[in-house]
C-alpha cells in the first residue's frame, strides 16, 4: 500500500459508504482512481467490508471467550475446525500454552455446556477448555483507529466514564437491511430499497439511524499487518472491584488498544492491542500495566495466526476441516 492507498483507507474507515466522488474529491484524484485503487485493495484481501449487528449491545445470546488448550501438533487443525463453525466470531493461534482462542455466541448457559462439552471436546486432540462469559462490551474494532484521528463517540464515553447509549429496538426490516449489508456494505439506497420493497427514503431513514447507533458495525476492516501494525497481542487483567472503573477508563484513552470488555473468571478484564514492534508492545505494557491501581495479576500473548475474525473466516483456515 502505497500514499494513496492509506489515504483511501484513512476516509473509508470512518465513512465505508462514502461516494467515490466525495473520496477523490478530498484527496485531490479522480473517482476513477479511487474506484480502481479499491478495487485492487479488496481483490488483492487487503480490506474488506463488513456489517453485522451486535449480540453483546443488543443482549441477544451469550458471548463467551474460549481457551482451547491442545496436544501437540494438533493447533492448526482445532483452529481451521472452530473458525469453520457458524457459532464462532473469531479465532486465533496465542503464544505461550498451547491454546487456541475463540470467540463464541450462544443462545444460553445450558447451550453453551452442550456446546462446549459435545462438540468442541470432541474435536480430535482438544485436551482441556477455559470458558470466560464477557459481562460487558466496551470497545470493538469499530473504535480502534490506526491513523491517530479523533476517538470514536463510544471510545470517548467510556475514556470519560459514561455509559452507551441504550441500544435501538431492531425490527424484522432492520434485520434484512443488515442482510443485505452483509453481502454488499456499499450497495446503493435504490438497490437496498428495492431488495426491501420499500421506498428510497425509507431505506435511507432506515440505514441512517443504524448507522449512527453502535448496535450497527458497518466498516472497512484491513488487517493491522496490512496498515503497519504487525504486532498484536491479547492481554488479561485481574483487577480488585473498587479499581475497575478506573482502569477501564485508563485503557479506552489508549489508541493502541483495539478490543476490551470485562469477562467472568480470575482475570476480568480481556483486551486486545496492536502495535508495530515487539519493542512497542514492551513499553505499553510497562508503562500502561504500572499505571493501573488495583491491578493484582497481568498476563499477555502474542497472536501467532488469525483464522477468523469479525466472522470472516481467513486465509489460514483454507478451505476448511479436511481441505487443503
Amino acid at each position: 500500500m502505497d500514499r494513496l492507498d492509506h489515504a483511501i483507507v484513512r476516509v473509508l474507515t470512518r465513512e465505508p459508504r462514502a461516494a467515490f466522488a466525495d473520496v477523490g474529491e478530498r484527496l485531490g484524484v479522480h473517482e476513477r482512481t479511487v474506484a480502481r485503487r479499491l478495487d485492487r485493495l479488496v481483490g488483492a484481501g487487503l480490506v474488506r467490508f463488513t456489517a453485522f449487528l451486535v449480540p453483546e449491545f443488543l443482549g441477544e445470546g451469550l458471548v463467551v471467550e474460549l481457551g482451547v488448550r491442545c496436544a501437540p501438533g494438533r493447533l492448526h487443525d482445532t483452529a481451521v475446525a472452530l473458525a469453520h463453525r457458524p457459532d464462532t466470531r473469531a479465532v486465533d493461534v496465542a503464544s505461550g500454552s498451547s491454546e487456541v482462542v475463540a470467540e463464541v455466541i450462544v443462545p444460553g448457559p445450558d447451550h453453551l455446556l452442550t456446546t462446549v462439552d459435545g462438540s468442541i471436546a470432541r474435536i480430535p486432540g482438544v485436551t482441556d477448555i477455559h470458558t470466560s462469559a464477557v459481562l460487558r462490551l466496551l470497545l470493538t474494532a469499530n473504535d480502534w483507529d490506526p491513523y491517530g484521528d479523533e476517538p470514536t463517540p463510544a471510545r470517548r464515553r467510556i475514556a470519560e466514564g459514561g455509559e452507551l447509549p441504550p441500544p435501538l429496538v431492531v425490527d424484522e426490516l432492520d434485520r434484512r437491511l443488515v442482510a443485505l449489508l452483509e453481502r454488499d456494505a456499499r450497495a446503493p439506497i435504490t438497490r437496498l430499497a428495492r431488495e426491501l420493497c420499500v421506498g428510497e427514503t425509507t431505506a435511507r431513514r432506515r440505514l441512517t439511524r443504524l448507522m449512527e447507533s453502535h448496535v450497527l458495525h458497518l466498516r472497512m476492516h484491513a488487517e493491522p499487518e496490512v496498515l503497519g501494525f504487525p504486532v498484536e497481542a491479547r492481554f488479561r487483567l485481574s483487577l480488585e472491584h473498587r479499581a475497575l472503573d478506573a482502569a477501564v477508563r485508563h485503557l479506552a484513552r489508549e489508541s493502541d488498544v483495539r478490543h476490551l470488555l470485562i469477562t467472568t473468571g480470575r482475570a476480568n478484564v480481556l483486551g486486545y492491542s496492536s502495535h508495530r514492534s515487539a519493542q512497542d508492545l514492551h513499553s505499553f505494557t510497562a508503562r500502561v500495566f504500572a499505571e493501573l491501581e488495583g491491578l493484582t495479576g497481568a498476563g499477555t500473548e502474542l497472536l501467532l495466526r488469525t483464522y477468523k475474525r469479525a466472522g470472516v473466516v481467513t486465509a489460514a483456515a483454507g478451505a476448511g476441516p479436511g481441505g487443503g
